[in-house]
C-alpha cells in the first residue's frame, strides 16, 4: 500500500508539474498576462475553469510580475443548480471573487425551440454579460479553461459544418474592441485536466443542467478525435502540431497570400545568388 501511495504522488507530481510548465509555456508564447494585469478568470463550476484557477494561483506565487486574479462565475439560473458550491469553495480557497446572476436559461428556453441545441445562443449571452462585467470592472484580461482538445475540436467543426479553416486561439481580442481574451490551457490535454481536477477533489458541479445533449456537433467531433487517439497513437499531436505550422501559399485563399501577384522572377532580378551551374 505504501509503494503504491508514493507511486500515486509521484505520478501527481509529475502531473502538476507538466501542467504548471505547459501553462507558463503558452503564457509567454503568447503573452498573455503582464505586469499589474488584473485577471478574470471564468469559473464555470467544470474540471477545465478549477483547473485553470489553480494552476494560475500557484504560478502567481513564483512569476517575476505582479498581476491579480479574481474568480468570477455567472450563475445562469438553470434548473438544480448548485448556487453554494463555487461561493464555499472560493471562500474556503480566499480567492476574491464574484457571482453574476442572469436568468439566461429561461431566455435561451422562451427563444429556442424544443429539441433544437440551446449551446449556441446560451454561449453568446453568457459572453455578452462576462464581456461588459469586465469591462465596466476594469479588469485587462479574461481568462476561459478552453484546452487543447478543445481548440482541435473547433478547427474540425469550422471545417465540417462551416466551411472555414479556423480554431480557438490561444489570445483573443473581442468583437468590440474591448478585452483581451486568454486561454492559458491551450497546450494542456483534457485528459491531464480531468486527472488533475480528480486528485484535487474539486467540487465539480455537472454539465448536463440543460439536459443531455449528446446529438451535438460538438460531441460528434469529439468521439471522432478520441477514436483516433486510441487507434492511431501520435495522430491527435500531429494535428495540433500543424495548427503551429500554417503555411499560407500551400492553402486556397487568395486573401491570406497574394497568388495574384506570384510571377516567375526573370533572369535579371532573379536573386538566386548561387553559382549560374547551380541554378538549373
Amino acid at each position: 500500500m505504501e509503494t503504491l501511495d508514493r507511486k500515486a504522488a509521484y505520478d501527481f507530481n509529475k502531473l502538476q508539474k507538466r501542467l504548471r510548465r505547459q501553462v507558463g509555456q503558452a503564457i509567454e508564447d503568447f503573452n498573455m498576462i503582464s505586469a499589474d494585469d488584473r485577471v478574470m478568470v471564468c469559473l464555470s463550476g467544470g474540471a477545465d475553469s478549477y483547473t485553470l484557477l489553480d494552476i494560475l494561483l500557484k504560478l502567481r506565487k513564483s512569476a517575476p510580475l505582479e498581476f491579480e486574479l479574481v474568480a468570477v462565475n455567472l450563475d445562469q439560473k438553470q434548473p438544480g443548480f448548485p448556487a453554494h458550491i463555487l461561493p464555499d469553495y472560493l471562500e474556503d480557497s480566499g480567492v476574491p471573487y464574484h457571482i453574476l446572476e442572469q436568468d439566461t436559461y429561461s431566455v435561451v428556453n422562451r427563444v429556442i425551440a424544443e429539441g433544437k441545441t440551446l449551446c449556441g445562443l446560451c454561449s453568446r449571452l453568457r459572453r455578452g454579460i462576462l464581456y461588459t462585467f469586465a469591462r465596466e470592472q476594469g479588469f485587462t484580461k479574461i481568462a476561459l479553461g478552453h484546452h487543447r482538445d478543445d481548440l482541435m475540436e473547433t478547427l474540425f467543426l469550422n471545417m465540417f459544418y462551416g466551411g472555414r479553416l479556423k480554431a480557438m486561439p490561444p489570445k483573443l481580442l473581442s468583437d468590440d474592441g474591448e478585452n483581451i481574451v486568454i486561454r492559458p490551457l491551450a497546450y494542456c490535454t483534457e485528459v491531464d485536466i480531468k486527472a488533475y481536477a480528480s486528485r484535487k477533489a474539486f467540487p465539480i458541479i455537472p454539465c448536463n443542467l440543460c439536459g443531455s445533449q449528446d446529438h451535438l456537433q460538438r460531441q460528434a467531433v469529439k468521439n471522432m478525435v478520441s477514436e483516433w487517439r486510441r487507434k492511431y497513437p501520435g495522430r491527435v499531436e500531429s494535428i495540433f502540431t500543424a495548427m503551429q505550422n500554417i503555411v499560407p501559399s500551400h492553402l486556397v485563399d487568395n486573401e491570406l497570400f497574394d497568388f495574384q501577384m506570384l510571377e516567375k522572377h526573370s533572369a535579371q532580378n532573379s536573386t538566386d545568388t548561387r553559382p549560374s551551374c547551380l541554378r538549373n
